[in-house]
């Protein structure tokens, strides 16, 4: 059934994507920020408190509600399954930004594409030239593929196995939100959210996204180009500051053949404000500069287009064969 819930999620959200202003993202932003008002005394433990209620709480509820549908009926459980998945996963919902951005620079548009990368990341893009504005992008739509696709089908998958259908989609994404939300919040607003709070929902994200950000790496090489994406993966993960983020590029690149990474602006993921040996693993001394491969292309665009959904049908391909054996067994 998981891989029925995943395959018609996609098609429908293919067909009728989530608007940009939607209610659901403003649901979500309203319940995080009353987790974090109401929970978040100043005390180190009250931010495991308005976490769990920010994140588990919801989770738990999608698991108690499935539970009650799928004991009726298993047909209604699917239903469930699918509106959970159209919500929580798929590529419509930051693929407008990459595409306005495409097609600007196709038209020779930069200070559009500048100003919609902007929007999309929140940072002053102003005075990145043509190369830097493409390498911007090819960074954040593999991430944002990992966290709005992979990441989300790893847990899905996990807990539907468990008989919990799509509560491992709301747990991650819920997690990721979160994670992103304090930290947007504690830039950009008068009343920032405390360290502890940033800190505990960035770990706990890191260990939630620890194996599927792996899996997401293995993906890109097996589709693209295995030897460089293994050799990058080795190489030039310690060019990020955050490991999971790093594998996920540092693989893609050497996937595709293009250089990510590399001492741009500073303010946006990877965080290029810090020194590269930031990200490095204490005793190890990181690699400088960019990944090898050519300098960012609008041909790079499309590459990375290919290879994400090269890498969708390897695991919709896997997924189907368990749930073949499975039928089968």
């Amino acid at each position: 059934m998981s891989f029925f819930a995943v395959l018609f999620a996609l098609l429908i959200e293919q067909l009728k994507p989530l608007p940009r202003d939607n209610g659901i993202h403003h649901a979500l932003v309203g319940w995080v920020r009353w987790a974090s008002r109401n929970f978040d005394a100043g005390k180190p433990h009250h931010t495991v408190v308005v976490w769990c209620v920010a994140v588990l709480g919801p989770s738990i509820a999608v698991a108690a509600a499935y539970l009650a549908i799928a004991h009726f009926s298993l047909l209604l459980a699917l239903a469930f399954d699918v509106v959970l998945l159209y919500l929580t996963l798929g590529f419509r919902q930051f693929s407008h930004y990459f595409t306005d951005i495409r097609d600007a620079l196709d038209r020779g548009d930069e200070n559009l594409a500048r100003q919609r990368l902007a929007e999309w990341r929140h940072l002053d893009a102003s005075e990145l030239p043509r190369t830097e504005v493409l390498r911007h992008v090819l960074e954040h739509a593999l991430l944002a593929a990992h966290r709005h696709v992979f990441g989300v089908f790893f847990w899905f998958v996990v807990f539907s196995a468990l008989g919990l259908g799509p509560t491992g989609a709301v747990l991650y994404r819920m997690a990721e939100f979160a994670s992103r939300f304090w930290a947007f919040r504690h830039r950009t607003m008068d009343v920032p959210t405390s360290e502890g709070l940033m800190t505990l929902s960035r770990r706990w994200f890191e260990f939630i996204d620890h194996v599927p950000a792996r899996l997401t790496a293995f993906g890109f090489a097996v589709v693209g180009n295995f030897e460089e994406a293994v050799g990058g993966w080795r190489r030039d993960a310690a060019l990020w500051l955050y490991p999971n983020e790093g594998i996920i590029l540092a693989a893609a690149a050497g996937a595709v053949g293009v250089q990510l990474g590399g001492s741009a602006a500073p303010g946006v993921t990877p965080d290029r404000s810090k020194t590269f040996a930031a990200g490095a693993e204490p005793g190890t001394v990181a690699a400088e500069g960019s990944t090898p491969g050519a300098p960012p292309q609008i041909g790079h665009l499309q590459s990375v287009v290919g290879l994400v959904w090269r890498s969708v049908v390897l695991w919709m391909l896997l997924l189907a064969l368990l749930t073949l054996a499975n039928v089968i067994g």
